[in-house]
């Protein structure tokens, strides 16, 4: 079993977690459209405070192990993670083929950054 350090996961893990706020900052208003677009700015600042209190901390650490890019791709492939699931929990949305295929590319791409 492969022994990992803290400095390779607490990055992946405070990701996911700056991931999730910053989805609800960005996306959660579209479930309130009725809402005034000024109460939806500070809501989404009020959220994304939180995600910088989380994706700051996690660079600084994973920058111990991974470069800029391979950080950046981390947050990509989290973010399409994250942003499928609360697409179809929170949204309502449903994810097609379409998506599921965009997403995979995606995920090709980032695997090459990982390349050594």
């Amino acid at each position: 079993m492969p022994s990992f350090s803290p400095a390779a996961v607490w990055p992946i893990l405070l990701l996911s977690l700056s991931n999730i706020f910053m989805t609800f900052a960005w996306y959660g208003h579209l479930k309130y459209k009725t809402s005034a677009l000024w109460v939806a700015i500070l809501a989404s600042w009020g959220i994304a405070f939180f995600e910088y209190c989380l994706a700051v901390p996690a660079n600084r650490i994973g920058a111990e192990v991974y470069s800029a890019a391979q950080l950046k791709t981390i947050q990509e492939v989290i973010t399409l993670i994250v942003f499928s699931g609360f697409s179809v929990f929170f949204l309502k949305e449903s994810l097609t083929i379409n998506h599921v295929i965009g997403f995979a590319l995606i995920a090709a791409g980032a695997a090459f950054v990982f390349r050594g």
